[in-house]
């Protein structure tokens, strides 16, 4: 928290300047960290440029940085890359800004104030000893982009299919509303513990936004904070995936280098929805309400012919521009493509997510459902002129 404070305090002196003055600021250097904290790693150069004078693209991406190299001479994408910085951005486009991939320099400073009086409730509750929704809805500036969805252009996720839509409606999960609880097929795969859905276990959620990258020859390694993580043989040719039979929640992934950036191609994941009874046809939806702007439920079912591609392309010391293409044409009527900014703090803790232990949610939510239930039959009893 304490590292995207400095961050913030660095865009909001930006911000302020080119709003007041209507030039180019220098970015202030990030204050003196308190007792006991390490120093918050230095602001990468170009992390917080001024608005382009293009609202409307996104640019490409940037591969002229030339990355450090393994001993074994791939690109070193080795590292901690928390993307909480990134966590208030909807994955679609706001109506408030339709046609803009980016924001104006007034709706920018105005995004800055309300992250740092997320940050001033954080503060507060921490001081008290009352740590409550301050921390859980922590709030992070999140940048000048307007959103994550970048393709199709208009920033918006492509319409399902009318299948999906059916299937959608008729999910289950601890999200939907009136949905009763008799037995874990009621519950998603978030909330039994297994897994957050892919590609939604690489975007931000409200929390828990770990990811670190490690290396091997031949290997890449992403272990995610919340749920997963994820071992990619790097090979060279046509990627080889498993056998169609052989199904994974974060299915199969085969990487590859082109030039200096990672692309990652992901099939084999585990087909489901959520309106099935039979707990071994269910799978986490592609896209997790956790992440702002996306559909509510956690119902969105994903066919056998789901595929991802990711690329991941180092720009600077500290930055990483990650790409995600999702297709799924039994789902959804059109691919889409999410683009991710993530930066370097290996300063972040990151720690056992131990989603299971103590996970007495699913049995309450069960138990306190039946007792509803009866409740609600001896009401009806009674009102009908039973028990007389």
């Amino acid at each position: 928290m304490r590292y995207r404070s400095a961050l913030r305090q660095c865009a909001a002196a930006a911000a302020f300047a080119v709003v007041l003055a209507g030039s180019s600021a220098a970015l202030a250097q990030p204050g003196p960290p308190g007792a006991n904290q390490p120093p918050p790693p230095p602001v990468p150069a170009g992390m917080l440029p001024p608005a382009p004078e293009d609202l409307t693209s996104m640019p490409p991406v940037r591969t002229d940085y030339v990355p450090k190299k393994t001993s074994w001479g791939d690109p070193d994408l080795r590292g901690t890359w928390p993307i909480d910085n990134i966590a208030s951005l909807p994955m679609n486009r706001p109506a408030n800004v339709q046609g803009r991939a980016w924001q104006t320099e007034e709706e920018y400073a105005r995004r800055l104030q309300q992250a740092n009086s997320s940050d001033a409730a954080y503060a507060r509750e921490d001081k008290n000893g009352t740590i409550g929704m301050g921390h859980w809805v922590e709030s992070d500036s999140s940048g000048r982009r307007t959103n994550l969805v970048v393709d199709p252009p208009n920033g918006q996720l492509p319409a399902m299919t009318p299948q999906a839509q059916a299937l959608y409606r008729a999910g289950r999960s601890s999200w939907t509303p009136n949905t009763r609880f008799n037995w874990v097929t009621d519950f998603d795969a978030w909330d039994r513990c297994i897994t957050r859905g892919f590609p939604a276990s690489m975007l931000p959620f409200r929390y828990n936004n770990g990811i670190r990258v490690y290396q091997a020859p031949g290997y890449v390694t992403i272990a995610l904070e919340m749920l997963g993580s994820r071992v990619i043989p790097i090979r060279s040719g046509e990627p080889k995936h498993w056998p169609k039979e052989v199904k994974a929640y974060l299915g199969n992934s085969v990487g590859w280098w082109e030039g200096n950036t990672l692309v990652i191609e992901t099939t084999n994941l585990v087909a489901g929805d959520s309106a099935t009874t039979n707990s071994y046809a269910r799978n986490g939806s592609p896209l997790n309400m956790a992440t702002m702007g996306v559909p509510a439920n956690n119902t969105i079912p994903t066919s056998e012919k789901a595929k991802v591609v990711e690329r991941l392309t180092m720009t600077g010391e500290n930055s990483i521009v990650y790409e995600m293409t999702y297709s799924d044409p039994e789902v959804f009527t059109a691919p889409f493509t999410a683009r991710l900014d993530w930066t370097r703090n290996d300063d972040y803790g990151f720690f056992e997510y131990a989603c299971h232990e103590g996970n007495v949610q699913v049995r309450n939510y069960i138990t306190a459902d039946q007792a509803g239930t009866l409740e609600r039959a001896t009401e009806e009893e009674a009102a009908a002129g039973g028990g007389q």
